[in-house]
């Protein structure tokens, strides 16, 4: 019969509770634990905010310069016709009544683009602005968890505290990231 292989993490495992028995700090690792899994939850949350945000911040600026090239061929076209124009004046030919409205149309449409244009980019900011801050929470909240490792580690009950503060501040993150206009 093949010899039982012992898995390590087993003995690891036991060597913990051991230790964490003789310390009287079953409890507080508990806490630490629970802890660091609801800051990692936080963190996940914030992460795929962010990444949205940062997302759509980069398809409202890539529309804005859509708009913009349209804006660029309106107003070229619009050039071109107004030179027309201003070249049938100079040679005492007629000017047509509808292209002469149609210089009006195309001040119209490219006054439309603009504003698009400009709409377009106040949401890319307005995203971007979101995303800074969700990307900051996300920090602390990774910060948060490495310290609730290393206060385990280090058996530094006020390194837990530390994780505890960092991570009220991925939460301020979280909520600002998700309340900014």
């Amino acid at each position: 019969m093949p010899e039982e292989i012992e898995v390590p993490t087993e003995h690891l495992h036991e060597h913990m509770n051991e230790e964490a028995e003789e310390h009287g700090t079953v409890r507080w690792i508990a806490r630490v634990a629970v802890s660091s899994a609801v800051l990692a939850v936080l963190a996940a949350i914030t992460a795929l905010l962010a990444s949205h945000h940062s997302d759509e911040a980069i398809l409202e600026q890539m529309k804005a310069t859509d708009q913009w090239s349209y804006y660029q061929a309106k107003s070229i076209k619009l050039a071109v016709l107004q030179n027309d124009l201003e070249g049938r004046k100079d040679d005492g030919k007629p000017v047509l009544a509808e292209r002469a409205k149609k210089v009006d149309q195309y001040n119209e449409d490219m006054k439309e683009i603009q504003d698009k244009g400009k709409e377009l980019e106040e949401s890319s900011e307005s995203h971007m602005q979101h995303h800074v801050w969700l990307a900051r929470g996300v920090t602390a909240f990774q910060i948060a968890i490495a310290m609730g490792a290393i206060s385990v580690l280090a058996k530094r009950q006020k390194l837990w505290l530390v994780s505890l503060a960092l991570g009220a501040f991925g939460a301020a993150g979280l909520i600002v990231g998700l309340i900014t206009t």
